[in-house]
């Protein structure tokens, strides 16, 4: 499978997104998309697309998002998903529904050469928080917006604001040491939880106008499969995974029954919903 040619400084997510990771991520796409669809629900309400628009969906992953940018603008719009992930977007284009106004690259979008004053909306679920050096990323993406062009994505608030994440990591954690403490600017899931950094990034990138609305969720990470699906998503992907990765066998069961006993008290019938923090942030370019 191809990997795409990235900034130096993206190296190690590009190896990651296109080794186990990534298949883990693509082998779940269809849970994924059910767990998380209300965050796209509300970046489509909050990006405000109109029918025709074309849209730059980026770190698109497995595709969910991209279609569903796609039924927003209709068959007279255009929505390109981009990537660095060829397990994902393998994936994307194996379920595109026939017809479907879209397209993939497999690209990092700090470098790739986007076609000048092309898109509308630069948006993105969760896909913008990896970069190594973020303003870079953010002024080579804006190069292809009109200049009525706008941004919006998601991404994550604090972990402290976020059971989603942690209920599962911290159970894990009475089994295993800690994993390294990464940096408050470090690439990772939290690293546009601050609002000054967020802005600070996207003024340097060019981008005017800069909002961030708090928005809290429940998230069902059974997605409706009862305790089991809830402790088997949390021993495939996510940072209780990643805090189990080459363990033995017997500490992996240890684990998975902590992450049971903290769990139990938040079930209801078949779900397990758990608070998540995010934010939705949108410019003008």
């Amino acid at each position: 499978m191809d990997t795409p040619t990235g900034h130096d400084q993206n190296a190690d997510q590009i190896a990651y997104w296109n080794g186990a990771g990534g298949k883990r991520w693509a082998d779940r796409q269809p849970v994924q998309d059910i767990l998380l669809q209300p965050v796209a629900d509300i970046l489509i309400d909050r990006a405000r697309i109109k029918a025709g628009e074309r849209i730059l969906d980026v770190g698109c992953g497995s595709g969910s998002t991209t279609f569903a940018f796609a039924r927003a603008v209709g068959p007279s719009g255009h929505v390109m998903g981009i990537d660095i992930s060829g397990p994902m977007l393998a994936r994307a284009r194996q379920v595109t529904p026939k017809g479907t106004p879209v397209e993939f690259v497999l690209a990092d979008a700090t470098v790739h050469s986007f076609t000048p004053e092309n898109f509308d909306l630069i948006a993105s679920r969760f896909g913008v928080m990896f970069f190594a050096d973020p303003a870079l990323s953010f002024a080579n993406m804006r190069r292809g917006l009109r200049r009525s062009g706008r941004l919006a994505f998601a991404c994550w608030r604090e972990a402290r604001e976020n059971p989603f994440f942690m209920t599962a990591l911290q159970a894990v954690y009475r089994q295993v040491p800690k994993m390294p403490q990464v940096g408050p600017e470090d690439p990772g899931p939290f690293s546009f939880a601050s609002q000054a950094r967020v802005k600070r990034i996207l003024s340097a990138a060019g981008f005017s106008e800069v909002a961030m609305e708090p928005c809290n969720l429940a998230l069902d990470i059974a997605v409706g499969g009862g305790l089991d699906a809830a402790v088997k998503g949390a021993l495939e992907i996510g940072p209780a995974a990643r805090a189990l990765a080459d363990q033995p066998p017997d500490v992996v069961a240890a684990a998975a029954q902590s992450m049971r006993e903290a769990l139990t008290p938040l079930a209801k019938g078949q779900t397990v919903p758990l608070d998540a923090a995010i934010w939705i942030v949108t410019a003008k370019a």
